[in-house]
C-alpha cells in the first residue's frame, strides 16, 4: 500500500525562472538515469527477494526515489515560470510546449519518452545490487553535471540534497551486497582458478597494478606467479 503525504521530501525553491535549465532537469525525471527509472528498478527487483530486510531496503529506497521524482518535477515547474511559448527555450526539448502544456513529463532532456528498457532486473540479488550501485553512481554524475551548470543557489540546494541521498543509497546497496556477495551467481560460478587470473595483453606493457610486466596470466592472489 502507498499513500501520498502532501509535502515534499525536501523544500524546493528557485531564485528565478530559467526555462532552458528546466529542459536539462527533465533528464532526471524521464531519463535513463533518472528518478523514475530508479524507483521502478528497485521496486521491480524487490518482488522476488526472500530476505525481508533487503526486500524492505529495496522498497524503501524505491519509495524515496518517487519522492525525489516529485521534487524534480516541482523544480521544473518553478524553473519554467512562463506560459506555453517554445521561443522561451533556445534549444533542446520543446515537446512539453505542444503535447504536455509544460507539465513535467516522462521524457528526457531531448524529448524521448521514458521506457521500461531502462530498468534492469535479473532475479539474481548480487547482479541486481551491483546494477543498483552503478545506477546510483550514474545518477550522481548527472546531478553533478547539472550542479555545475546553474548559478541559482536555491536550485543548487535541491541538487545538493539529491546528490547526498544518491550517495546514501549507494552506501546502503554496498552494505547489502557485502552481506550476500557469496550467494547466487557469485556462489555457483567464478570460483575456479580461472576466475583469479589477469591476462596482460597490452604490448608494449608498462608495469601493471599487479607488479608484472610480461604478457602472461597473473594471479590476483600472487602477482609474481
Amino acid at each position: 500500500m502507498f499513500k501520498h503525504e502532501k509535502q515534499l521530501f525536501h523544500p524546493v525553491e528557485v531564485e528565478r525562472p530559467n526555462p532552458q535549465y528546466a529542459v536539462l532537469m527533465q533528464e532526471q525525471l524521464g531519463g535513463g538515469n533518472g528518478e523514475l527509472k530508479a524507483a521502478m528498478q528497485y521496486m521491480s527487483q524487490s518482488f522476488r527477494i526472500k530476505d525481508p530486510a533487503i526486500k524492505d531496503l529495496f522498497m524503501d529506497i524505491a519509495a524515496e526515489e518517487l519522492s525525489h521524482m516529485e521534487m524534480v518535477a516541482q523544480t521544473i515547474n518553478l524553473l519554467n515560470g512562463h506560459d506555453v511559448d517554445y521561443s522561451a527555450v533556445n534549444a533542446g526539448e520543446i515537446q512539453t510546449h505542444v503535447i504536455l502544456g509544460l507539465n513535467p513529463g516522462l521524457i528526457n532532456s531531448s524529448g524521448y519518452s521514458w521506457t521500461g528498457d531502462y530498468v534492469t532486473v535479473t532475479g539474481d540479488l548480487c547482479a541486481d545490487l551491483l546494477s543498483n550501485i552503478a545506477s546510483e553512481q550514474r545518477a550522481k554524475v548527472v546531478y553533478e553535471y547539472l550542479y555545475r551548470q546553474i548559478n541559482d543557489k536555491k536550485v543548487k540546494e535541491t541538487i545538493d540534497f539529491l546528490l547526498n541521498r544518491e550517495e546514501a543509497h549507494n552506501a546502503m546497496f554496498r552494505e547489502a551486497f557485502n552481506r550476500v556477495q557469496d550467494s547466487g551467481s557469485n556462489k555457483d560460478f567464478g570460483v575456479t582458478k580461472d576466475s583469479r587470473i589477469y591476462f596482460d595483453l597490452s604490448s608494449p606493457s608498462p608495469a601493471n597494478a599487479f607488479g608484472d610486466t610480461q604478457a602472461k596470466p597473473v594471479s590476483f592472489n600472487n602477482p609474481n606467479s
